[in-house]
Parts: C-alpha cells; sequence; structure tokens
C-alpha cells in the first residue's frame, strides 16, 4: 500500500486492508504511565506480585482502554495518508470488544482494514475502519472495532465523482 492516496481513490480501496501497524511493547511502565493518567489503579494493571498470585493471568495486564488508545499511534505507523486531507478527527467507535489481555511486556499490532467511506457535506470524508489489534505469539487478538474517522479537506479538492 502507498504511503499516500488521493481522495479520488478512497472509493476503490474499500473493504481492503490498508495497513498493519509495527510492534509495539505494552511494559509495565507504560502500564502504570496509563493508570497514573485515568486514575484506574486496580491491581490486575498495577501490582505485579498480587495480579501473579491472585489472578490467572501471571502478572499484571494492560487496560483495555490503553490498548485501544494506542489504536491512533498504530493508524499513524501504517494506513496511507490523504494527500488532501487538512485535518482528522476521532469520530468513535461503532463496537469495540475486548477479546483477550494484554500481559505486561507483550507487542501488539493494529490491522486495518477500511469498511467504508462516504462523502459528508462539502469538505467531510467519513471513515469506517475494522481494526484488529493482535497479540504477538496468541491466536486470539486483543480487542476488535469499527472506529470511524472524519477526514477533513478543502471543498474544492472533493472528487466530481463523489
Amino acid at each position: 500500500m502507498p504511503r499516500q492516496i488521493h481522495l479520488r481513490d478512497v472509493a476503490a480501496l474499500v473493504g481492503t486492508e490498508l495497513g498493519v501497524s509495527r510492534w509495539i511493547t505494552v511494559d509495565q511502565a507504560t502500564i502504570d504511565r496509563f493508570a497514573e493518567a485515568t486514575d484506574d489503579h486496580q491491581f490486575i494493571h498495577t501490582d505485579p506480585a498480587r495480579a501473579a498470585a491472585e489472578t490467572p493471568f501471571g502478572g499484571t495486564i494492560a487496560h483495555g482502554f490503553l490498548t485501544l488508545s494506542l489504536l491512533s499511534a498504530m493508524n499513524f505507523d501504517c494506513v496511507p495518508k490523504i494527500a488532501e486531507q487538512t485535518m482528522g478527527i476521532n469520530y468513535g467507535f461503532e463496537k469495540v470488544r475486548f477479546l483477550a489481555p494484554v500481559r505486561s511486556g507483550a507487542r501488539v499490532r493494529g490491522r486495518f482494514l477500511l469498511a467504508e467511506a462516504r462523502f459528508r457535506g462539502a469538505g467531510m470524508l467519513a471513515v469506517r475502519y475494522d481494526v484488529t489489534v493482535e497479540i504477538e505469539n496468541e491466536k486470539k487478538p486483543a480487542l476488535t472495532a469499527d472506529w470511524i474517522t472524519i477526514i477533513q479537506f478543502d471543498p474544492k479538492d472533493r472528487p466530481t465523482t463523489a
């Protein structure tokens, strides 16, 4: 997949996997910083000894929302940029499912399929990705999501076929 695409080419890419991100290590320091930022200090995330003794995970696990928050970095890493884009906005999620825990020290990556792209108004394109966050050496993904972003562009750049 090229690193950059044009608005006129987006419709033809619906149903296509746009990219797979690099692996990101989710270590205990990252989990602890996320706990501080969100004030979520549940022991399954922040106390390795207790999590090893009292959970089936063998140690601490990342917050589900930490894994979800990595989607922006994953997207930036591998999804082609739209040449005419002036700004991108996170619009939200239709569905998010947390399927498997991400153990401290594990590596995750995102897989992005362009599920839908539709023009809204003169200068916006709504894009929906089917996203899967894989855990290295695990069969089950950490999460799946239907993620919607809005691509803004100058209305003069809107394809005439749109």
